[in-house]
């Protein structure tokens, strides 16, 4: 009772959770979030911006495909530039001239993707840096400390991701983590607020792990209650289990929590897993499948992924999706695309990723307009049904593996 009592004290003014409608056939549901950076409408994706840019567009370029909010890496950002950098710059809006919301994780999963560089204790975790092999340390606070200090205006705890398959005593230990270091979190969190005032509050999220133990979810999700965070997040899934297995997690984590709150799925990101999770409840999520696979000329498209540097489009003069509204599909054929991905012109990637984040943007847009129609699960199917239409030309998409398995992918 007394965690209760300690973490009642300090209300956000400019943070809030709307739920405006949910489909009354399922559990799928459209909100709003307000920030101090704008609101945002759910269910929403956000595209990675890893070290402060979502990799080959521009600011000018995310406001032109209806981006609403997107993420930044605490890991990264703490490395370079630093964040101490960033606050003298005004903070990460303003040093990316970005003037929308934006959400920085803990950089806990990219820690824990190190594995032989790490060493986790009750105090924190002391990672190597795969960029010059330096040592640093991150605790609870020191995150809460890089994030207040980055701005975003939502925050993460730190948590402990575990690997798929892991033992029961392996996801318990790190699940008792990752409760002890929300908690120190909050408690750091709710001391710099106090101390040092801003004009733009943050909201602090917490994150539900548990691996694919039920009771430790419960117990996480139950814990994390306690703390009254702003939102909360469903972390250390689509790791390998079987997707099954991801869903039955989802839905579990979803049933302990409360509807007046944002729901954050970490890390997940094919169309089909979007769906499937906004049907059970979901309304965020991050993943970097559509910025990586389009910098690999792999592209979404209504009826499914095409593989833009295939021979079949060397003299194909059609978009790449005649429905699809983005500025690549109006103004370049998938001949040209073709073409600039076989001679390596850099162009080929930014026009690629325009397009696949824009497919995702409006995947978003239209599944918030089926729930308000109370029309989502006829929606679905009818997507469903034609992203897979061509099973020649679709190949069935891995799950993304949260943001980023390796710190710092290759293009």
């Amino acid at each position: 009772m007394s965690r209760v009592l300690l973490f009642l004290e300090i209300k956000l003014e400019n943070f809030e959770f709307r739920l405006i409608k949910k489909d009354k056939n399922c559990q799928a549901r459209a909100g709003v979030i307000k920030t101090p950076h704008g609101e945002v409408n759910t269910p929403v994706f956000m595209p990675v911006g890893t070290q402060a840019t979502v990799k080959t567009l521009s600011s000018e370029d995310l406001n032109q495909i209806g981006a609403e909010l997107i993420l930044g890496n605490t890991y990264h950002l703490y490395l370079r530039p630093g964040h101490q950098l960033i606050e003298k710059a005004g903070g990460l809006h303003q040093f990316m001239s970005w003037k929308k919301p934006i959400l920085t994780d803990s950089g806990g999963f990219q820690v824990f993707s190190l594995n032989s560089l790490t060493k986790t204790t009750e105090e924190g975790v002391r990672f190597q840096s795969h960029l010059d092999g330096s040592y640093h340390l991150f605790t609870p606070e020191k995150v809460m400390e890089i994030e207040k200090s980055l701005g975003a205006d939502i925050i993460m705890t730190l948590d402990q991701p575990v690997s798929y398959p892991c033992s029961f005593e392996q996801a318990k230990r790190a699940n008792d983590l990752t409760n002890l270091w929300a908690e120190r979190c909050k408690t750091e969190f709710e001391r710099i607020v106090s101390e040092k005032p801003s004009k733009h509050q943050q909201a602090l999220f917490g994150i539900i792990q548990g691996s694919t133990y039920p009771d430790l979810r419960r117990k996480s999700a139950e814990y994390l209650l306690d703390l009254n965070f702003s939102g909360y997040a469903i972390g250390g899934l689509s790791l390998g289990e079987p997707k099954v297995t991801t869903q039955e997690m989802i839905e579990l984590s979803i049933s302990y929590l409360p509807e007046d709150k944002p729901r954050y799925l970490m890390g997940v990101g094919t169309p089909e897993d979007m769906i499937e999770s906004v049907y059970r409840g979901v309304d965020m999520f991050d993943c970097v499948l559509p910025t990586r696979n389009a910098r690999n000329g792999s592209l979404f498209t209504k009826f499914g992924k095409m593989i833009i540097k295939n021979r079949e489009y060397a003299d194909d003069f059609s978009p790449v999706d005649s429905e699809c509204g983005c500025s690549t599909c109006r103004n370049y054929t998938r001949a040209y695309l073709r073409h600039l991905f076989h001679t390596g012109e850099i162009t080929a990637l930014r026009l690629a990723t325009i397009h696949s984040l824009y497919f995702y943007m409006d995947l978003m847009r239209k599944m918030r307009e089926a729930i308000l129609s109370d029309n989502f699960l006829e929606w679905r199917e009818k997507f469903l049904k034609d992203y897979h239409s061509d099973e020649s030309e679709v190949e069935k998409l891995p799950s993304c593996q949260m943001r980023s398995i390796h710190p710092n992918p290759p293009i």
